[in-house]
């Protein structure tokens, strides 16, 4: 029998039985599709950014008006700016207290004891003290005079944190550290840190929407929730919000060690929303618009949160929210659903979901400011980042698939939706981050598996070859090239915290990647009414990147001979540049077909290449009906 070649469909596909999906792809992981054909994903490498505290939730760039290139990142515990390696923390602070912090130590122990009357801190928020004198013994002023996060809170006016030297390495009280530091011992307090679960019992789950009244929503905080960040450049500068906290503004002119301070105590703020669940900034009008904004009750601001309300603030103004008729501030309520999840600027319009449908809000210019239309009920957010702007529109992922709108809304086709939904956690749905990957015509999601209580995994979908992909990557926070050439995210390797720029390699930051793979779906003969015999294979695999020479992969051949049967590993060999061929001895009813990047010991150190497969032949003859 002559060779025979197989071109498969291009696209994963979970939805059928291997059996019925002849001729495409079943399961993959760190792979695309271009021009219909699998190929290795790009690698990444870490930046030297890998300082920063907390989970990264959030990345954004901006240009500021002499072209220096920001970077904005928002994490569980604080927010950085950054200009090129070095991060500055520009975390607002909220309170400070003056000459009013006392400290005990005990003997043989790290852990110090603060005293500051209604401190209002929570566990894991972080202080900087100073003015602080030694305690008599270890503890010196060098030591208490720094940053420190807050290990236990005791009461309302007593917490704990642990005693460190200059290189963070925690330090035993001696007992000689009898004093309590002076009498001048200054705190800063940086605005109080959210979680890195979501917890529904405290989100939004409780309170106004499912029990309570309406003033039961005075529960939702920042502290409670998982914190997440919006951000968005207002000119040079920037506005930041901690979900479900304050407005904070963070002037470029200031230079990037100056912290963001709340919009409320700006210079001629007035009626300033105090807290928020998004941000956002209109894009030729310049207005500020907070999504789930406190409400204005008289002549102030109410303080707890309404998440159906959107105020927005007057024209090219931070700090004028105060609607009259010389001015276009105002606000708007939502009528459907429950609570704003998440909105997202797009093409002379702002789209805003609600936990069950999709409002367009657009600018129309007085008296009114900006219009509200619902587009479509039925199409809720499974979380405020899993909505994302592409060239042909906006994709974003709901709790029963993926939707995207063009003028009007589409649910996608998609070919691993049971797959994702079936091993999904929901009840970790709010981390869920929508992605695009402009360079290779991508969009996807990363979601925690039901395994999981973070990030592990990931679907993309090509919007121009319509194919979809799956695979295992934490990546918790990203954000595309544009204004950087190369797209960056989050993550963490051996729990430290890194910004890793993709696209930049071959390999997993210098190491190969580890576990790239594509599978079919079964190959048979007649139906599988006759044995097969697979004699060899030609392969047509096109190696390329750094070391394209130095390129190997594996292909494996598993077999069995009806569909409820496990399949079983028959034969694995090399292939490189060079391969001609490769002998294979495989008699059976159903064939399936594996490409992987080699992860023997002895060729682990195969770095910088890429591999693509093409149409491989295979030498497939009858072998019998038994």
């Amino acid at each position: 029998m002559a060779l025979t070649k197989i071109l498969f469909n291009p696209g994963i596909n979970k939805e059928m039985t291997d059996l019925v999906d002849k001729g495409g792809w079943a399961d993959g992981n760190l792979i695309r599709f271009r021009k219909g054909l699998p190929e290795k994903m790009g690698g990444w490498a870490k930046t030297t950014n890998e300082n920063y505290q907390g989970t990264g939730r959030a990345l954004t760039a901006w240009v500021a008006l002499d072209a220096t290139k920001y970077l904005g990142l928002g994490t569980t515990f604080k927010y950085y700016v950054t200009t090129g390696d070095a991060l500055e923390d520009v975390t607002p602070i909220r309170a400070t207290t003056t000459n009013g912090i006392v400290f005990a130590a005990t003997n043989g122990s790290s852990t110090i004891t603060a005293t500051d009357s209604s401190h209002g801190a929570v566990v894991n928020d972080f202080v900087t003290i100073s003015g602080a004198a030694t305690l008599g013994g270890v503890i010196t002023a060098a030591v208490l005079n720094q940053e420190y996060q807050i290990t236990s809170v005791i009461d309302a006016n007593n917490y704990t944190f642990t005693a460190k030297n200059s290189s963070g390495d925690a330090i035993a009280a001696n007992s000689s550290d009898t004093g309590n530091g002076g009498a001048g011992v200054d705190g800063a307090y940086q605005i109080n840190v959210g979680l890195d679960l979501y917890v529904s019992s405290t989100g939004w789950g409780a309170g106004l929407w499912s029990a309570g009244t309406f003033g039961s929503v005075t529960t939702l905080s920042q502290t409670n929730q998982l914190r997440l960040w919006s951000h968005d450049a207002f000119g040079e500068d920037l506005i930041i919000n901690p979900r479900a906290g304050g407005i904070y503004y963070w002037d470029e002119s200031s230079g990037v060690t100056t912290r963001a301070v709340d919009i409320t105590t700006l210079s001629g703020a007035n009626l300033s929303p105090t807290k928020g669940l998004q941000v956002i900034v209109s894009d030729i009008d310049r207005h500020v618009i907070v999504l789930g904004a406190d409400p204005i009750v008289g002549s102030a601001r109410t303080g707890a949160i309404d998440p159906l309300l959107i105020a927005f603030s007057n024209q090219e103004s931070i700090t004028e929210w105060d609607p009259s008729a010389t001015n276009t501030a105002g606000s708007l309520r939502l009528s459907s659903g429950s609570q704003i999840v998440g909105g997202l600027r797009s093409r002379q319009e702002i789209l805003i979901w609600t936990d069950t449908s999709l409002y367009t809000m657009q600018f129309i210019g007085a008296p009114f400011t900006f219009g509200i239309n619902l587009i479509n009920e039925n199409v809720g957010l499974i979380s405020p980042n899993a909505a994302i702007n592409a060239p042909d529109g906006v994709y974003w992922m709901a709790r029963d698939g993926f939707y995207t709108y063009n003028g009007s809304v589409q649910r996608l086709l998609c070919s691993v939706l049971n797959y994702v939904l079936d091993d999904f956690n929901s009840s970790q749905s709010f981390k869920t981050i929508a992605f695009t990957n402009r360079e290779f015509n991508e969009v996807g999601w990363f979601y925690p598996s039901s395994s999981s209580t973070e990030i592990d995994r990931y679907v993309t979908y090509n919007y121009l070859e319509k194919a979809w992909s799956i695979g295992e990557l934490s990546r918790t926070a990203w954000l595309d090239d544009g204004i950087f050439e190369k797209p960056r995210a989050t993550g963490k390797d051996s729990s430290v915290n890194y910004i890793y720029t993709h696209e930049s390699s071959d390999d997993a930051d210098g190491i190969p990647m580890d576990n790239v793979f594509i599978e079919s779906g079964d190959i048979d003969i007649d139906d599988g009414e006759k044995f097969s015999f697979i004699r060899k294979i030609i392969p047509d695999v096109k190696f390329f990147g750094t070391n394209s020479n130095g390129g190997q992969i594996n292909f494996v051949l598993k077999t069995r001979n009806f569909p409820g049967d496990s399949l079983s590993t028959n034969s694995t060999s090399d292939v490189t540049s060079s391969t001609q061929q490769n002998h294979v001895r495989a008699r059976t009813r159903q064939m399936v077909f594996r490409a992987q990047s080699d992860d023997d010991a002895a060729t682990s150190a195969r770095t910088g290449f890429k591999w693509r497969l093409g149409a491989n032949r295979f030498d497939i003859r009858p072998d019998g009906k038994r």
